[in-house]
């Protein structure tokens, strides 16, 4: 079996199925299309298999020309039908792995994929979870599911762990030039996972065991969650002091060694970098242990949309004006710059705060002309506002929660009364510098 699926994978005869087909799984189908390889992808939205099957994306950074480049190279088909996933040799699943409101890790959609494999699994297939997780993930929920298709790891069916590192809006790293860790179940299963993400790309680092591999991921992101909550509680503090904690650390980074910049902002974004930590505590506390200093980041990173909101309601205070009944305008709802993705945005923590506390809401998005439903939170029907030198006049407060590159803001500090920049955004706007406010 093993001979066949890996002169396959060197022939790229082999069928890649990626199931669910967002922000980590269209990347990857193309870095697979690039080189060759026929692929299908599977997802439960149907909505999102007929755009595909369309040619349409609905992925900023995956253009639409991309899909329908694969499509005319009869390189790709998307379904939702569970049941063809018998016919793809390798199959990699990115989907979800989202936090309970209890802060638990919520593996729902990683159990109930694995369930529909294991229905059609079959000799000589690989599978390779790609989503986020706490280590032994693989070994204690995947496994046991598969197994129950009544084939043997290592020997019937091959299993591994490969985590995404997908950095959406970064125009330097695509998904086949970012290098990809590797952790098989056994022998067979890391070589044939190994061979088969060569051909897709840059580099292959194997790992011993899927559980480094999972715990590489937690650590590239617990890193960055740890580092961003110093720089927030730093700048709570310069803040005070009257220090611009932005000019800080752009003096600190001219050290060429031992330092690297991170950055403040409105809080944490994104799927992994807010959740991640809490993967790991979590853990922590399953083995009898605490994770204090990773706690501590947490605490840290998930009060800073309070903290801007408290600032935005001294500084109306200091021009006699209530925040209740204010407008405001939040500028930017993505959780980073230059992305159409909204996922654990800090944005819609600041929109909570300020509905919570009787503000006149809009906001502006380039990227997203229309508020997302949330699992956590109450979103309004709401569209995004043009930003004209009257609509800018005529808000109170315009508020900078994600410094898109679209943005021209000369031309926002020019026309608006007063702006609360948690970006830095403004930083070379030499007119109007007095109506800034930084938070």
């Amino acid at each position: 079996m093993a001979h066949q699926l890996e002169q396959a994978i060197k022939d790229k005869s082999a069928i890649i199925g990626i199931i669910g087909l967002g922000y980590v799984g269209l990347p990857l189908i193309d870095a697979f299309v690039n080189t060759g390889f026929k692929t299908m992808g599977f997802d439960v939205d149907q909505n999102k298999v007929d755009q595909l099957q369309a040619g349409k994306s609905y992925i900023k950074h995956i253009p639409s020309e991309t899909v329908a480049g694969w499509l005319e190279k009869k390189q790709f088909e998307a379904t939702a039908d569970s049941s063809r996933m018998k016919e793809a040799d390798a199959l990699l699943i990115c989907v979800p792995t989202p936090l309970t409101t209890s802060r638990d890790p919520d593996l729902t959609y990683v159990e109930n994929t694995a369930k529909v494999i294991a229905e059609t699994l079959r000799p000589g297939q690989l599978v390779v979870l790609e989503s986020t997780t706490y280590p032994t993930t693989t070994r204690d929920v995947l496994l046991p599911i598969l197994d129950n298709a009544g084939l043997k790891v290592g020997e019937d069916y091959y299993l591994a762990y490969s985590p995404e590192r997908e950095d959406p809006g970064n125009p330097d790293f695509s998904a086949a030039g970012i290098p990809k860790v590797v952790g098989g179940m056994e022998e067979n299963s890391l070589r044939i996972a190994s061979e088969l993400y060569s051909h897709a790309v840059v580099n292959v680092i194997q790992v011993s065991s899927p559980e480094v591999a999972e715990a590489c991921k937690i650590l590239e992101n617990t890193y960055r969650a740890v580092n961003i909550a110093m720089v927030n509680e730093l700048k709570t503090l310069f803040d005070r002091m009257d220090i611009d904690v932005w000019e800080v650390i752009d003096a600190a980074k001219t050290k060429p060694f031992g330092f690297q910049a991170f950055y403040p902002g409105p809080g944490l974004g994104g799927h992994c970098i807010p959740i991640d930590p809490f993967y790991l505590s979590w853990l922590a506390r399953k083995e009898g242990q605490t994770t204090r200093f990773i706690e501590l980041a947490g605490e840290v990173n998930t009060r800073m949309p309070r903290y801007v909101i408290d600032r935005l309601a001294e500084f109306l205070n200091e021009k006699g004006k209530p925040l209740k009944g204010s407008k405001i305008c939040m500028l930017g709802v993505a959780y980073k710059k230059d992305v159409d993705d909204p996922r654990e945005s800090p944005s819609f923590h600041l929109l909570d705060l300020l509905m919570e506390r009787g503000v006149d809401f809009t906001y502006n998005d380039p990227h997203i002309p229309k508020l997302p439903k949330m699992r956590h939170h109450e979103v309004p029907a709401m569209e995004s506002q043009e930003i004209t030198p009257e609509f800018l006049a005529s808000q109170d407060c315009v508020l900078i929660a994600t410094d898109h590159s679209a943005y021209d803001y000369d031309f926002i500090v020019k026309h608006s009364k007063m702006v609360l920049d948690t970006r830095n955004a403004t930083k070379n706007v030499t007119e109007g510098r007095e109506k800034i406010y930084k938070a």
